[in-house]
């Protein structure tokens, strides 16, 4: 493990919304937030591999699933669109205290009657003098009620639009409604707009151009959301190989049972897959090329993928790994969600079949779990 996560205590029961942004903090003053984003900013300035490599160590380090969904919730949904999208003003006034981690953001696109369809989405905007007013609900949304500032899409004049909502805003309220029972290093809730009234400094990118956001975000979300995933795999890895060595059957140790033995082999095997998809949509990103069928294909392997091997992990360590606040029992919830959030497993199909030609056409998709 790198010296610079050496000291990142790992995820502990019990928790709170406290530990939970105390945590945020501390991974932003590691820097962890910083990296492939300019230096005028805050940022480091280097590339995406950088940025999975340290996500990874984290990951390892923290044996945290709700903290790195928090994290690329943070990044992609709210510090890349405003890079992307924002005006010099919106990336003056909102990315150094983002990077720095002084604000913690996000976005929010699932509604209850709105998943992976965006077109279907509800929630709309009006005019209204020099601004706007927003009305509707969200649901499942990944960093809610902490956050300070989300990325809310809404429809404008039919178009999805996306604004910068304050949780301080009038007529705005985020609340741990309908929370999520996995993921539990971060918070998930709802968020209730009654005539919120915002002025047309809120506006990021242009009126419409919403849907091209959503994608954009969820790309990025898909291709680098299981890059500290895959450190805490390389963590449980590492469990069940020492359980193996310790525990004897039959005379000999675990692990010289061919049973016991394969699915080791198999956790490993698809550990490397992850990795070699991680670097791939490093090196995609750095290149400047294009992402969308890479990072779906990332998403639904790595989704799969940690599921299979936080079974196998129950599976082999036995019933110690379903002891009360188990770590390994934790992990298999965890996964489950892991196969929804940023576009379930399904929906990562349906986009790869459409972008080889042989699906359905590309409608942009949201998650079916937290958002």
């Amino acid at each position: 493990m790198n010296l610079e996560f050496a000291d990142f205590p790992p995820y502990a029961k019990p928790n709170s919304e406290a530990i939970i942004q105390s945590r945020f903090r501390a991974v932003a003053d590691k820097g962890v937030l910083r990296h492939a984003l300019p230096e005028r900013f805050g940022g480091y300035g280097d590339d995406f591999a950088s940025l999975y490599q340290s996500h990874r160590r984290l990951g390892e380090a923290s044996r945290d699933p709700g903290l790195m969904l928090m994290i690329n919730a943070h990044l992609w949904g709210a510090v890349f669109p405003i890079l992307l999208y924002g005006d010099e003003q919106q990336r003056q006034q909102f990315l150094p205290p983002l990077l720095a981690g002084r604000w913690l953001g996000g976005h929010a696109i699932t509604e209850p009657s709105c998943g992976s369809d965006v077109q279907a989405m509800a929630s709309c905007a009006e005019r209204s003098g020099e601004g706007f007013i927003l009305n509707g609900e969200k649901r499942y949304i990944t960093n809610v009620p902490l956050a300070d500032w989300l990325v809310v899409y809404a429809k404008l004049e039919g178009r999805i639009t996306a604004f910068l909502v304050s949780r301080n805003d009038l007529g705005c309220e985020f609340s741990r409604e309908k929370a999520l029972d996995a993921c539990l290093g971060s918070v998930t809730g709802s968020i209730t707009l009654e005539d919120c009234r915002l002025d047309t400094t809120r506006l990021l990118g242009k009126a419409g151009a919403g849907a091209q956001m959503i994608q954009k975000a969820l790309e990025y979300e898909r291709a680098f959301v299981f890059a500290g995933i895959a450190g805490i795999m390389e963590w449980q890895l590492a469990e069940v190989v020492r359980h193996s060595r310790e525990r004897r059957s039959g005379g000999v140790h675990l692990g010289h049972h061919q049973a016991i033995g394969h699915r080791i082999a198999d956790m490993k095997m698809r550990l490397d897959t992850i990795d070699l998809w991680l670097r791939e949509c490093a090196r995609l990103c750095d290149a400047g090329q294009r992402l969308t069928l890479a990072s779906a294909q990332t998403k639904l392997y790595a989704a799969e993928a940690f599921l299979q091997s936080s079974l196998d992990a129950v599976q082999i360590i036995g019933a110690a790994a379903l002891e009360q606040g188990s770590a390994m029992a934790d992990l298999v919830q965890d996964a489950l969600a892991g196969r929804l959030f940023s576009g379930s497993s399904e929906v990562q199909k349906n986009l790869i079949a459409a972008l080889l030609g042989t699906g359905e056409a590309y409608r942009g998709s949201a998650p079916s779990g937290k958002q």
